[in-house]
């Protein structure tokens, strides 16, 4: 059984290998990890603007893109003012910005 069978139908956060943060929830999966989401967006967070947030509706994550998935807490998500939030992009898992 996969580690994301407990995800279906739950809101999730992923990172991938390029840094961006998705959120959505988790519709599907497959062997290769390859990931279906709807209610999709993204945040975006640069250092000197207010996060940014691009609906993306259905969207799908090819596995080798994804470096993380995991359950989002939406209690804790809603408590945060994201238009505050102010931080360096994430890098690649190569390093790269």
């Amino acid at each position: 059984m996969s580690a994301l069978s407990g995800y279906i139908n739950k809101p999730v956060t992923v990172i991938t290998t390029d840094g961006r943060l998705i959120l959505g929830i988790l519709q599907g999966y497959d062997q290769a990890t390859n990931v279906i989401l709807s209610n999709t967006r993204e945040r975006v967070i640069t250092p000197d603007e207010p996060t940014e947030v691009v609906d993306l509706g259905l969207y799908m994550l090819r596995g080798d893109c994804i470096a993380c998935v995991g359950e989002t807490d939406l209690e804790l998500d809603g408590s945060i003012q994201w238009a505050e939030v102010r931080g360096e992009e994430l890098g690649d898992t190569r390093g790269n910005r």
